[in-house]
């Protein structure tokens, strides 16, 4: 029933205020966009506004409790397991906080009519930078963390942290979720990194991202040290095909 639907899926841990912002503006880029919201256990009530907004979406809007807050990569990966056995033909990330336009969705799906497997939303294709109000540290983090994957893994892409993309079903059916162990943002380079090795074809859509202006970033230094190390397994595990 879901085969020509894309699952837009949205991992919250506060975002009652951004919420209803961003699932309307979602919804309205196309009729055959469904939102599945994974919410971990959020103590500002998110939980409670999805399920509002769930109530009177006539289908299209989807709810995934889960019992505490575990992650950005685990509430990804319960998401695409929930939407594959749904049956969408494509699933696609995306944040809560407004930072991810809304409106490019649709170009990334007629980026997959045209033969791209994944599509990436890039804040860096070209050498150009397209973000809006980040402090120059956090761009700076970001700019190189991408630099330093590239130089690590190889993995070919302009924006490797970033995590606003679409994925055809073929391509994280072939990707074994269970053996992905990144939680952080690493876990948008694991994801890439592993659907690239596994021959899929990708192109980047340039993005201009806009920081939040309501709730706080997730961003935290055990993030970051994750990143460091976990490229070099990566690395690792690939050349000993293990990956």
């Amino acid at each position: 029933m879901a085969e020509g639907h894309t699952l837009v899926i949205i991992p919250t841990y506060n975002e009652r205020e951004n919420l209803p912002r961003i699932v309307p503006l979602t919804l309205e880029q196309d009729p055959g966009i469904h939102i599945l919201v994974v919410d971990d256990a959020s103590p500002d009530g998110t939980g409670e506004v999805a399920d509002g907004l769930a109530r009177v979406s006539e289908g299209r809007v989807h709810v995934l409790h889960r019992t505490a807050k575990d992650g950005l990569g685990r509430a990804y990966i319960a998401g695409f397991k929930w939407g594959l056995e749904q049956g969408y033909g494509r699933l696609c990330e995306m944040d809560a906080d407004l930072s991810h336009p809304p409106r490019l969705i649709p170009s990334f799906i007629e980026a997959t009519q045209e033969g791209a497997d994944f599509v990436i939303g890039s804040r860096y294709v070209g050498g150009r930078v397209t973000v809006v109000n980040w402090p120059i540290g956090r761009l700076l983090l970001s700019y190189f963390g991408t630099f330093y994957a590239r130089t690590i893994t190889g993995l070919p892409v302009s924006d490797a942290t970033g995590g606003f993309n679409l994925f055809e079903r073929r391509v994280l059916e072939a990707i074994d979720l269970d053996r992905i162990q990144s939680n952080g943002y690493t876990f948008q380079i694991e994801l890439k990194y592993r659907a690239w090795k596994k021959g899929f074809r990708f192109v980047e859509i340039p993005i201009v991202f806009t920081e939040r202006d309501q709730g706080e970033s997730k961003m935290s230094k055990k993030i970051v040290a994750e990143a460091v190390w976990k490229v070099w397994k990566l690395r690792f595990l690939a050349l000993i095909g293990r990956l």
